[in-house]
């Protein structure tokens, strides 16, 4: 199969979807080529992404006023993609993060909010007792709370909502497997894993932990990809309705160790409800594809899962939970803490990838900044101060 594209997208994970779809809303002819999410992970022996998931945290509130951002202006577009789709995947829940009393973090977020004018709330660890009750916070602990614009999206649900807006605005969609890229001096020429070809102007790689390696990128980018593991706690119907006010909520502590990140009540595909907790105490490098492979076929990590099982109970010392399991998730990071949007070498393959673990909600931002760089070579003007520039080993 040949035929021609303005620019052919690699990877059709929450980066990649969002980004064809910007691309054709700007008049690009666009193929955008990704395997769907495997039914078997432990027997799968390709390639996996990072949004085959139900919950993932959605808020403005950051640290860094780039990613604030990013965030509010992907929020800004949901209820446009909601509408167009007929897929809804945000909920609003709200997000309060914490942290100890004394330092910056929170000041720091509440600064990044207010110059978007987004609505935050400074609760002292007393006013964090009486607003939640059911949460045993940590003594110390005081928080920052965004009730509106936040809460929590459905990744699966986001990539099925921009994949529909992307079909009806003329993406084809080839549910394949990438193996090679090759730049020429007319264009790309992208190869399957089953021997297909596609011509484009341009490639636009989106492959998330993937980019890692330099087979498709053609360079080897400096990214540092980490497997993480993430616990599901089932609930019961008692539990489900105690809980169903909470909000998403973030501990941003100065250890590692110490910080975590819990999703409230939601139902997933098996029709049961969970909470979802992550925050690995320690790194765990993966340093090439294979090891990426392998480790979305582990089942992630024991000793790792039962750290976040203890800050679920303190956080929670009510909770009687049904049932708990864990799953493996990965977490590609960039060097300036930024996403990678550019061209590395080629002017004719271009980069997005590296989202440092905070991109979910922020990525139909993110895909169109990689849709502007593709039809411009540049995000000057785009109202960030940080460099999104790709850097290689």
């Amino acid at each position: 199969m040949q035929s021609a594209f303005d620019v052919i997208v690699i990877g059709k994970g929450m980066m990649g979807v969002a980004a064809a779809r910007h691309l054709a809303l700007a008049g690009a002819r666009v193929a955008l080529i990704g395997p769907d999410e495997p039914r078997d992970w432990a027997a799968h022996p390709g390639v996996f992404a990072s949004h085959y998931d139900n919950g993932r945290i959605t808020r403005t509130i950051d640290p860094s006023a780039d990613w604030a951002r990013l965030a509010r202006r992907s929020i800004e577009r949901y209820g446009e993609i909601e509408s167009r789709s007929g897929i809804r995947f945000y909920t609003e829940a709200g997000c309060l993060i914490l942290a100890r009393e004394e330092e910056d973090r929170l000041a720091a977020a509440k600064r990044a909010a207010d110059a978007l004018d987004v609505a935050t709330e400074h609760l002292s660890p007393y006013a964090l007792a009486e607003r939640f009750p059911a949460l045993a916070f940590s003594a110390g602990d005081a928080g920052l709370y965004e009730a509106s614009g936040a809460g929590h999206i459905n990744p699966r649900a986001f990539v099925a909502a921009s994949l529909v807006c992307a079909v009806l605005l003329g993406v084809t969609v080839l549910s394949k497997e990438v193996r090679a890229v090759e730049d020429t001096s007319h264009g790309v020429t992208v190869e399957m894993i089953d021997g297909t070809t596609l011509l484009g102007g341009k490639a636009l790689v989106a492959t998330g932990a993937f980019a890692l390696q330099p087979r498709l990128t053609g360079v080897p980018l400096d990214l540092s990809v980490f497997g993480r593991t993430v616990v599901f706690a089932e609930i019961g119907p008692d539990d489900a309705a105690r809980l169903a006010a909470m909000p998403s909520l973030i501990r941003d502590a100065a250890r590692e160790a110490d910080s975590y990140y819990l999703l409230p009540p939601i139902v997933y595909p098996d029709g049961r409800t969970y909470l979802k907790i992550g925050g690995d105490p320690t790194d765990r490098a993966l340093a090439d594809e294979g090891a990426i492979r392998a480790w979305f076929r582990s089942g992630g990590d024991d000793a790792a899962a039962a750290h976040m099982a203890r800050h679920l109970s303190a956080l929670l010392p009510d909770l009687r939970p049904v049932s708990l399991h864990h799953a493996p998730c990965a977490v590609t990071k960039t060097v300036h803490d930024l996403p990678y949007i550019g061209f590395p070498t080629s002017p004719r393959i271009a980069v997005l990838t590296g989202g440092n673990g905070k991109a979910a909600k922020s990525a139909d931002e993110i895909g169109r900044l990689g849709a502007v760089m593709v039809e411009k070579g540049t995000l000057a003007g785009e109202g960030y101060s940080g460099d999104f520039s790709p850097v290689v080993r």
